[in-house]
């Protein structure tokens, strides 16, 4: 009987996948918007509506307080209406954000420049050290390190294996490297709808904000008439602008920490394609 030699595929399912998922929950993504926005409000009504800030303030206070008479420029930013507490809360959605995103992708960054860990890892490999290899990717601590170290303990399998061919041993190789991967980019892009959607909607809403402040001055300046009715409309239109120069500061600093973010994960990302590159030519090469 003819012996029959195992396809790629077979050895792919009989070797035994060192990469484990991890087992993260996301509850900052529900959590963090709705402490924001409520946290908006109790700063808009409470702080910059201070009963202090106002020459007439609103004795009966409420949910929203008719004040009169704002003190400063900041106290008058309470006048722009409902929607400055939820821009309010949007800018304090982006910075919560922008310190998790901060502190994951410094985590998977790692230790070191990437590209001189993977040049120390070519040298170990070109001598056949793969162990130092290994400690190198311990002491990298990143995402790169993560999969280079996923793929380089199934390249120790690959070498004492007798039963696959080179081409199936580095497929095996390539298939550890793409699992390994599939777990670690994930991690990297999780949240970051956040701040590519407060971006887009932000302005939207200042606009709104305005808009709506707009509306009302005109309508009062409809009803009451008279040079007094016309410093009370540059008045409304002074309040309402801030929530426009709010939401469009609030989206200027969500697209500018976007691309900080996205140019980071895509350095990240080159240097893992780099390094499973590196393992499957090395084994290529080294174990014909």
């Amino acid at each position: 009987m003819a012996e029959t030699k195992p396809t790629a595929a077979t050895a792919a399912k009989s070797s035994t996948s060192s990469v484990q998922p991890k087992k993260k929950g996301n509850s900052i993504s529900w959590v963090a918007p709705t402490v924001c926005i409520i946290a908006g409000y109790l700063i808009w009504r409470f702080i910059i509506g201070a009963d202090s800030n106002f020459t007439t303030p609103d004795p009966n206070g409420g949910f929203w307080a008719h004040h009169k008479g704002p003190k400063s420029g900041f106290s008058r930013m309470y006048e722009g209406g409902i929607i400055v507490p939820i821009l309010i809360g949007a800018l304090l959605t982006v910075l919560t954000f922008v310190i998790e995103r901060f502190m994951t992708i410094a985590k998977a960054t790692g230790n070191g420049n990437i590209a001189e860990f993977i040049r120390k890892v070519q040298y170990h490999l070109a001598n056949k050290n793969v162990d130092s290899a290994i400690a190198e990717c311990d002491r990298q601590k990143g995402s790169v390190g993560n999969v280079m170290k996923a793929g380089l303990r199934k390249y120790k399998e690959m070498i004492t294996n007798a039963e696959l061919d080179t081409e199936q041993k580095v497929l095996a190789i390539q298939k550890e490297v793409e699992e390994a991967t599939a777990l670690e980019l994930p991690m990297l892009e999780k949240n970051l709808v956040f701040l590519s959607t407060i971006a887009s909607v932000a302005t939207l809403m200042g606009l709104l904000g305005t808009v709506i402040g707009m509306i009302t001055s005109f309508a009062a300046l409809g009803d009451s008439g008279g040079g007094e009715a016309a410093a009370q409309l540059s008045q409304g239109i002074s309040e309402a602008l801030y929530n426009t120069a709010l939401g469009i500061g609030t989206s200027a600093f969500s697209i500018i920490m976007y691309n900080i973010f996205t140019t980071k994960i895509d350095g990240i990302t080159y240097g893992i394609d780099e390094s499973g590159f590196t393992l499957t030519q090395s084994f290529a090469s080294l174990y014909k």
